[in-house]
């Protein structure tokens, strides 16, 4: 039995034709839109690309860039096809085409929803690379001469102050890393040296944070050096240090601005999907529909349109059986050629001897 068989008069299915067509064009602005989330998701990636380990997370905005241009290719055809379809002589013209079109369709409309997943599955990944980077960026903040790194310390600085957070888990991951270029520290002084001496790596290590982690809420002026010793600043408790210092991480900052993101262009893109999926099934009635009519032999007759001629199982198990008989008909091809090769070379013994 047909999944989803509907009955279909004449002016049913040029009605259906003239509304597939308009949804269609309607398509090729919803391509244009996702190939526009694609543009706008790349550009807010590459901004902080500096401080991620790795650029896997462009792979998002790619699918859905490349999903984009699909649909608006494939919806301006279905457009043309859709209006040639509410007359039976001109559905002709497009009879052989049906089939790839609507199989295209249904991979184009998979694709969308793979989209809408990638935009919901990728915190993990994207969580785990910005630990990294800006594990990495800290590291390198102190090269300033370094070709390559030389730009890492504005970043983190304006990284710092646009999101008003401090470090990769907090401020105190300053403390573990050399931030201060060795250019800027006086190597005749003892003090110095002794504090190079004393830290594994010999790394000037401080409970200090740079300028940019101080908060602008804060109603004392900023408190950037021995952050973790009370006695060395007048009136000053570390415990309200939160109120000094940016107190959030610039991972879970970063993390919640693209998961915020990610999330609008994962909603988005499954509302396009939806509406694809409703013009998929549209086209694939109309094309029934439609054949069914060219196998009656009069347009005036009523006809049936199905989503599928069978039921799933059945669909299944055909599907199935094709796939088997081509790989029996492939493995059959194989023994033939075996079969040519060892009779061309036994060939080729006798004729030596």
């Amino acid at each position: 039995m047909a999944v989803g068989q509907v009955a279909f008069t004449k002016a049913d299915r040029e009605k259906l034709a003239e509304l597939l067509w308009l949804l269609n064009w309607i398509s090729v602005l919803t391509g244009a839109m996702l190939f526009a989330l694609g543009v706008f998701l790349k550009i807010e990636i590459q901004k902080w690309q500096e401080v991620m380990s790795d650029q896997e997370i462009l792979r998002v905005p790619h699918m859905l860039m490349t999903t984009g241009v699909a649909a608006c290719g494939i919806n301006f055809l279905g457009g043309k096809i859709c209006l040639d379809c509410a007359d039976t002589k001109k559905f002709l013209r497009w009879k052989l085409v049906m089939i790839p079109y609507v199989v295209c369709t249904f991979f184009f409309t998979f694709c969308i929803l793979v989209g809408a997943l990638m935009c919901y599955s990728v915190s993990t990944q994207l969580e785990e690379s910005l630990f990294l980077g800006l594990r990495n960026a800290m590291r390198f903040y102190k090269d300033t001469d370094t070709p390559g790194r030389c730009f890492l310390k504005t970043s983190l600085d304006l990284l710092q102050i646009h999101f008003h957070c401090c470090g990769n888990s907090g401020h105190q991951d300053w403390f573990k890393v050399q931030w201060v270029s060795n250019r800027y520290l006086d190597l005749s002084s003892s003090a110095v040296l002794d504090r190079l001496r004393s830290n594994v790596g010999g790394h000037f290590l401080m409970d200090s944070v740079p300028f940019s982690c101080c908060s602008t809420f804060s109603p004392r002026p900023c408190i950037q050096q021995q952050v973790s010793n009370s006695s060395a600043h007048f009136h000053y408790d570390k415990r309200s240090q939160l109120m000094n210092l940016w107190g959030r991480g610039c991972r879970q900052a970063l993390l919640d601005h693209y998961t915020a993101i990610m999330t609008s262009i994962g909603v988005t893109v499954l509302l396009i999907w939806l509406f694809e999926l409703l013009v998929l099934t549209g086209i694939r009635y109309l094309q029934t529909a439609t054949e069914n009519v060219l196998r009656l032999g009069d347009e005036h007759l009523e006809s049936h349109g199905w989503i599928l001629e069978k039921s799933f199982a059945e669909t299944a198990r055909l599907n199935l059986n094709i796939m088997k008989n081509l790989g029996k008909c492939y493995q059959a091809e194989e023994r033939q050629q075996d079969h040519n090769i060892n009779t061309h070379g036994a060939g080729s013994v006798t004729r030596q001897h």
